[in-house]
């Protein structure tokens, strides 16, 4: 099975530029994880059995 990749570094440009727009400041780094998938992608490493 492929392993989940990190986003691309378009898709963190476009999310950065998209909360930019909403004139807010940026997230936590936390909660950037989470929109992005990063989380996700850790969790699915975890669950991967070691070789």
């Amino acid at each position: 099975m492929e392993q989940p990749k990190q986003p691309t570094k378009e898709a963190v440009r476009q999310w950065l530029k998209d909360k930019l727009v909403e004139r807010r400041p940026p997230s936590d780094p936390q909660q950037i994880r989470r929109e992005l998938g990063w989380d996700l992608v850790k969790l699915e490493r975890d669950k991967t059995p070691a070789r």
